[in-house]
């Protein structure tokens, strides 16, 4: 049985290793294996989350249900075992993030490679199309030429960061043998503001609380945030990209001061006032927000920083109150696909079955990795994805062949 995977990649290279003893031929258009892997989690590769099932699931923002097959069989523990079982020390940091205790993502990289000893690995030679073969099986046209196989696994990854070789070919082939894909969206993106927040750039927000109505639905993130040349970044802002990512309508609040309820902000301001009669609302200001906020802060409630707070009524302080813990921020759009750390979306889940990765549509053609439209958050629960449905996908081929099948 001759058996092709398209992408070197994470889950390309793990189910190669998976197969090791079959007939397996992985291509890959770049100079080397895994490059999107070299800067995954800054270089450092958080390669899975050290959690239990429910965690993980409840991690998974898209493709949950479809997944509970596949994790249950390859657990983030089991990833743990297959790395260092190959000789890579790992260690645990906060929220479970697993990394190679060298914090370098090119030890991981070595790793799989090592694991994949013995199968043919074709570099430079990009797959340019996949179709079924008159005698049976696959034709796979390359730069270089043309083969036929008797299986073929997609593990070309998705669409973001194109310049690593994610260019979304693996939705051309799917589509080339009948799929349909949803329409691949940036996740784990910075947001794009229709407002100027330029002279904002780097300035970090700690502590707070971003929500989003997206399409009537509630979605809340407390934590550190910050501002970009054109929007917002940081960790609660990519954890709500993903929720937010294809929703048509979406709106923005800020709670500046989360720890506080509006009486309690509203006493400290009545402080706050009292000791600074005569001083300048940006001065008084000074004492809830951070000095580069003040100013884009006061702006949008149409209040003049150089007011003087004896001239504050009940209905500006009010104001002042409300938007500390409801700041409208004009959401405009997410940053662009390839900006995303991963994409939504991708083959049609309804079209794949999720115990072997195998399609309904064409037999002998699997997906595995981000090919498939499952999403999940920062914390390594995408690429613990990656590896489980590779896993899923090599004992489903190692069961037909040992069934002769």
């Amino acid at each position: 049985m001759k058996i092709a995977v398209i992408g070197g990649g994470a889950s390309g290279l793990f189910v190669a290793s998976q197969l090791r003893g079959c007939d397996v031929t992985i291509f890959d258009g770049n100079e080397k294996c895994g490059k999107k892997l070299y800067i995954t989690g800054k270089g450092r590769c958080n390669l899975t989350n050290n959690c239990d099932k429910e965690t993980f699931l409840s991690n998974v923002v898209n493709g949950e249900n479809f997944i509970q097959s596949a994790i249950s069989r390859f657990l983030p523990i089991n990833t743990i075992e297959f790395f260092e079982g190959l000789g890579l020390p790992l260690k645990t940091e906060r929220g479970g993030r697993v990394f190679p205790v060298s914090d370098k993502s090119s030890d991981v990289i070595k790793t799989l490679e090592k694991a994949c000893k013995g199968t043919a690995i074709k570099l430079n030679e990009k797959v340019l199309a996949l179709s079924l073969a008159s005698t049976g099986g696959f034709k796979v046209k390359t730069t270089c030429g043309e083969y036929r196989f008797d299986k073929v696994i997609i593990a070309t990854g998705g669409k973001s960061y194109c310049a690593t070789g994610s260019t979304g070919d693996g939705y051309k082939f799917a589509k080339m043998l009948g799929h349909s894909i949803i329409e691949p969206k940036p996740a784990l993106a910075a947001i794009k503001l229709k407002e100027s927040v330029k002279a904002m750039q780097g300035l970090p927000l700690k502590n707070v609380s971003l929500l989003a109505l997206a399409d009537g639905k509630k979605y809340s993130q407390f934590g550190e945030m910050l501002f970009t040349d054109e929007g917002i970044t940081g960790p609660i802002v990519l954890t709500m990209s993903s929720y937010i990512n294809r929703a048509k309508k979406v709106e923005l609040y800020l709670d500046l001061k989360p720890a506080l309820t509006p009486q309690q902000l509203d006493n400290r301001l009545l402080r706050e006032f009292d000791e600074g009669k005569n001083k300048d609302l940006f001065n008084v200001m000074r004492t809830l927000l951070p000095k580069n906020f003040i100013e884009f802060f006061l702006y949008k409630l149409s209040l003049s920083p150089h007011r003087k707070i004896n001239s504050v009524t009940l209905a500006e302080r009010e104001k002042i109150v409300n938007g500390l813990k409801h700041f409208p921020l004009a959401y405009k759009e997410l940053y662009p696909l390839d900006s995303g750390i991963i994409t939504s979306g991708g083959v049609n889940l309804k079209e794949v079955n999720p115990s072997t990765m195998e399609s309904k549509l064409c037999k002998g053609l699997y997906f595995v990795g981000e090919v498939l439209d499952i999403d999940c958050l920062t914390g390594g629960f995408n690429l613990q994805t990656a590896f489980a449905t590779a896993y899923a996908c090599s004992e489903a081929i190692k069961k037909e062949e040992k069934n002769g099948i």
